[in-house]
């Protein structure tokens, strides 16, 4: 039985709500510790949505509590590339890479794979 979690956020500001969702519960996961290890992968229109929030808002704030819980959200580069938002998502502390190959790696490990 898996034991680890790859969240994959994809939801951007047309679904807010699905996107935050995805970010409170791989907070919950890592704070209260109910699995052994939680990775969280921004992709495609989520990546406009943290490029562009407030840190303030609750996206910022949820971004914010995911790092300081020790998680490093990654962020595509293929797509922050093609939209500009490499050096801004950089800058928000996010991993800039191309995720591909890296949900791949975290599939074959037997990560539970999650999608909002």
């Amino acid at each position: 039985m898996t034991k680890d979690l790859l969240v994959i956020i994809s939801s951007g500001e047309e679904a807010v709500d699905k996107a935050l969702t995805g970010m409170m519960y791989a907070l919950n996961v890592k704070k209260s510790k109910w699995l052994d290890d939680v990775n969280v992968i921004f992709f495609g229109p989520s990546e406009r949505m943290i490029a562009k929030a407030d840190p303030n808002s609750q996206v910022g704030i949820y971004l914010k509590q995911l790092m300081e819980q020790g998680i490093t959200p990654i962020a595509c580069r293929a797509i922050a590339e093609k939209e500009n938002l490499s050096n801004n998502l950089s800058g928000l502390g996010l991993n800039v890479e191309y995720v591909g190959h890296i949900i791949s790696s975290y599939i074959k490990k037997d990560y539970q794979v999650l999608t909002f």
